[in-house]
């Protein structure tokens, strides 16, 4: 029963021994997208999407006047 107690709480503290380096470990931001380019991402769609409705709103008025 002594070795079974044993086995148990040698398991349990490598499993806390695991987790714990995991949450003291300094996490790898190689490849992570900043929040400074997720700003500029959205800045150029909005951009874009200002150019595309300009003209839009342009061939459409245009075109209205071939009539």
């Amino acid at each position: 029963m002594l070795k079974l107690f044993i086995a148990l709480q040698m398991a349990a503290l490598t499993a806390l021994a695991s987790l714990e380096d995991r949450v003291t470990r300094q996490r790898d931001e190689r490849g992570s997208v900043t929040i400074e380019q997720v700003l500029w991402a959205g800045a150029v769609i909005v951009i874009v999407g200002i150019v595309v409705a300009a003209i839009k709103f342009f061939v459409t008025s245009e075109s209205a006047k071939i009539k």
